[in-house]
């Protein structure tokens, strides 16, 4: 039955065509934003999802780009520490050779005065941004100095239930100075005072208890055991920085894969198949203007009744 109060087709087509202006809308927002979820009322569950994992992974960095100025601090330490040793094991053959009888220990002793002041210079220099885990200065954002050792935030860890926690690891500092300190009061020329306790010139280092002998040999050979604990103790301290500073690079390594794994899911979640966003696209704009031809039949369709009573 034809109408000219209701044209049923004419509706049909508009409606269609409603549709399909609205799918290719749609598309179109997909290709000019790149995602298929912007917003809840696209995927719920899934914006949910990408916006919390959007968060994790932006923390994530910010925690590696933390650990980096850490890094840089034990870099410059273990560096340090480094110099130390090698300057220690260079002051530890200067007070062995000067065992030897017919030595001029004075000249001995010069080298050794010099040997401190440059020990005493890398510890000085061995810091970054005012840092140093070779004289206890740190004071970084992301680590907490307790006692001898440094509590360094290195991720972030979220449970079933959303809740935050952070996790960390533990950095030992070093004490440079005590070897500046054990090496400074070593005389190997002091001949003067002989009934002094070789402590007194000496020092301790290491747990290395006094030695009360008053001879000048006595003196000589507890002069060397100090050098060669401090030396000792300068490889030591070098490695524990330089087991730090792996640590840390190898926690940033993970980070930043961890970080690029967080953005690749979120991808997965919401950014738009551009193939598909073309394909569909141009089927669209096709499915438009056949609806638009669709819809002018339909409106003609008055016009045919008129005919009828002509």
């Amino acid at each position: 039955m034809s109408s000219i109060l209701t044209n049923n087709s004419a509706m049909s087509a508009l409606s269609t065509l409603r549709n399909i202006n609205s799918s290719l809308s749609n598309t179109q927002d997909r290709i000019s934003s790149g995602l298929k979820v912007s917003s809840g009322k696209d995927n719920a569950a899934y914006f949910s999802i990408s916006e919390t994992m959007k968060g994790d992974s932006g923390m994530t960095k910010s925690v590696n780009e933390g650990l980096t100025l850490t890094k840089n601090v034990v870099s410059t330490g273990r560096l340090g520490a480094e110099t130390v040793k090698t300057l220690a094991k260079e002051f530890s053959e200067r007070v062995a050779f000067a065992q030897a009888e017919g030595v001029d220990r004075k000249e001995v002793q010069k080298e050794l005065d010099e040997l401190v002041k440059r020990i005493g210079s890398a510890i000085d220099q061995s810091s970054f941004n005012g840092n140093s885990v070779t004289d206890g200065t740190v004071g970084l954002e992301n680590a907490v100095k307790t006692a001898d050792e440094l509590d360094v935030v290195t991720g972030l860890k979220r449970d079933a239930a959303g809740a935050f926690s952070t996790t960390s690891i533990k950095v030992s500092q070093v004490n440079l100075s005590a070897i500046k300190d054990a090496l400074a009061t070593i005389d190997i020329n002091d001949q003067a005072d002989e009934t002094t306790p070789v402590a007194a010139d000496a020092g301790t280092i290491g747990g290395k208890a006094a030695y009360a002998g008053t001879t000048a040999e006595a003196r000589m050979k507890y002069s060397l055991e100090v050098a060669e604990l401090a030396l000792g103790y300068a490889v030591e301290a070098a490695t524990t920085l330089g087991v730090a500073e792996k640590t840390l690079e190898t926690q940033q390594e993970f980070l930043t894969s961890l970080s690029d794994r967080l953005d690749s899911g979120v991808g997965s979640m919401v950014d738009a198949n551009m193939e598909e966003e073309a394909a569909r696209l141009q089927a669209l704009q096709v499915q438009q203007q056949l609806s638009s031809q669709a819809l002018s039949i339909a409106n003609q369709a008055p016009q045919n009744i008129l005919s009828l009573f002509r």
